[in-house]
């Protein structure tokens, strides 16, 4: 129903996109399948694009009209879906998105907009809530797994929290992602480390004589246990790019977001169940049209690598990827030529693991001047959506640490963006 009614026109400033084999990572043998057998654990990547992505500048331009401004537009995979003209590569594999173009949200300021969309609830001062990579990284079992089961890469300036789950589900953080880990690898010789190791056990032991709570408030233990286990851990390969092919690193784009899009597949691969990648940059309240495009000129060949080499290495079944940010940019152009913050009709990509495929979801007025899109979806029950592709139910109910009783979600999942069970 959704694909048919949202079909639109091609029309004289409708560039056709070459959809050719002008793109693709290269070939390489399904290690995944193998290293897990039979058994599909499944994973959550979210990229995140921070500071309000436009949608008319990305997944749902509208040339030629009163608010489409210079943006052209050009033809896609995905049957009636146009994407502007700057994401040639992410045109060539729409297909395997669900795209949605009718998000709304209640919440029009960064921080508060980046806690709604990423928790599915309002910002409460009296609790943080769960990021939904925290909530999937304690749901889904990692066994075996020594790296962190939630990794955030990237420069986020609202970066996702293990909230009322605890700070053992915060991500680690790594902000300039490729290297092998960042200060995880010894500067010393190995007898001059274990002598500092253990100076550190004993300074350690000592503190916490009479101490138990502050160390168990702290996690001072944990993190030391976890570090040291981290940078002994074969694993901690994981975060390094430096063995992948040439020609799959150029096809990621030489970007620190680029890099990061390649070490998320790395780490999924390896068994890591939540991973955020973070690209900044899209508060274009001024000089919108070129700040959009040179985030695009970023993301385009990124994005449409992660998705082509997750299903290259049958990964992409088992692994959701989100395209989101806060809200959107206003259909009005300011004097600026900026576009301001738009929590009322904006966009996101779905694709993989349970999410159903193929699908253009959602329509925002052409004209600008209805703020409905035509079936909206609250950034609520898209929360509980992206839960229940990966197998977690947002009803259930957990205990704070206070005593009170918490929904995972806010929100009942989306029925028509999931896949159906086989």
């Amino acid at each position: 129903m959704h694909r048919k009614s949202l079909f639109l026109p091609r029309r004289r400033w409708c560039h056709v996109a070459p959809l050719g084999l002008s793109f693709a990572v290269p070939a390489l043998p399904a290690r995944a399948a193998a290293r897990r057998g039979g058994e599909r654990p499944r994973a959550l990547v979210s990229i995140w694009l921070a500071g309000g992505p436009s949608q008319l500048e990305s997944f749902d331009p509208h040339p030629g009209t009163p608010i489409g401004g210079p943006t052209a537009a050009i033809a896609t995979r995905l049957p009636g879906a146009l994407v502007a003209a700057d994401y040639p590569r992410v045109a060539d594999v729409l297909d395997r998105f669900t795209v949605v173009r009718s998000l709304v949200s209640r919440e029009g300021d960064h921080e508060r907009g980046s806690h709604a969309v990423r928790t599915g609830y309002r910002p409460d001062p009296n609790l943080v809530h769960p990021a939904l990579g925290a909530i999937v990284a304690r749901a889904v079992p990692s066994p075996g797994l020594e790296l962190p089961a939630f990794v955030a890469l990237g420069n986020d300036p609202f970066p996702s929290r293990g909230g009322y789950l605890g700070a053992t589900l915060d991500p680690y953080r790594v902000t300039v992602p490729g290297r092998a880990g960042e200060n995880m690898v010894p500067h010393v010789a190995a007898d001059r480390q274990a002598r500092r190791l253990g100076a550190l056990d004993a300074l350690s032991r000592s503190f916490a004589a009479g101490r138990e709570a502050t160390v168990e408030r702290t996690l001072d233990d944990h993190t030391r246990r976890e570090a040291l286990t981290l940078m002994e851990s074969e694993q901690l390969a994981a975060f390094s790019v430096a063995d992948e092919p040439e020609a799959v690193r150029t096809a990621y784009g030489d970007s620190v977001f680029g890099r990061g899009c390649l070490v998320a597949r790395r780490l999924v691969e390896a068994g890591v169940r939540s991973v955020d990648v973070t690209l900044a940059g899209f508060d274009t309240h001024a000089d919108n049209f070129s700040g959009q495009n040179a985030r695009a000129r970023v993301l385009d060949p990124a994005l449409a690598a992660l998705v082509t080499d997750l299903e290259g290495r049958d990964l992409l079944d088992s692994t959701a990827v989100v395209v989101v940010g806060e809200f959107g940019r206003t259909p009005a152009i300011n004097p600026l030529d900026g576009r301001d913050h738009w929590p009322h009709g904006f966009s996101c990509l779905l694709a993989g693991a349970g999410f159903a495929r193929g699908q253009l979801v959602g329509a925002t007025d052409p004209r600008g001047e209805s703020r409905t899109p035509s079936d909206p979806i609250d950034v609520a029950d898209f929360a509980a959506t992206v839960l229940a592709a990966v197998g977690v139910d947002s009803a259930e109910e957990v205990t704070t640490p206070i005593g009170r009783p918490m929904k995972l979600g806010a929100g009942r999942p989306v029925g028509r963006l999931l896949r159906e069970p086989s």
